[in-house]
């Protein structure tokens, strides 16, 4: 297991690019390079950023990738809100997804209180 296997914010965040994928395949095709894109991408990006951070030397590198994983996690609270209004996600899709979100969320923000701790 490399080091950021063992990150439980890595863990959530990936299990939630996954269930976003899944999600966005029944967008409708005219949104492809809309929001199921900007959805698609933040979406990776919390993972990525993730990964990123835990391979560079310091912990402030790694704080800089965390707070990057932050912000795409914002992005995604919008992106999904947009789609439950215009009808791209049921109610139910919606719930499960935001609280994916809000549970990567509470493990993010312990993860950059822990490093941003570190000197």
């Amino acid at each position: 297991m490399t080091k950021y296997e063992r990150i439980h914010a890595w863990r959530a965040s990936h299990e939630l690019a996954k269930a976003v994928y899944r999600a966005t395949k029944s967008f409708p095709r005219e949104e492809l390079y809309g929001i199921t894109s900007q959805l698609r991408r933040a979406a990776l990006s919390v993972p990525t950023n993730i990964v990123e951070g835990a391979a560079r030397r310091s912990s402030g590198e790694f704080r800089q990738f965390l707070n990057i994983a932050w912000s795409s996690l914002a992005e995604i609270w919008y992106q999904l809100l947009f789609s439950k209004e215009f009808g791209y996600l049921s109610p139910g899709a919606w719930s499960r997804l935001e609280r994916m979100r809000s549970q990567t969320a509470q493990l993010l923000w312990g993860l950059l209180q822990t490093v941003s701790r570190r000197k």
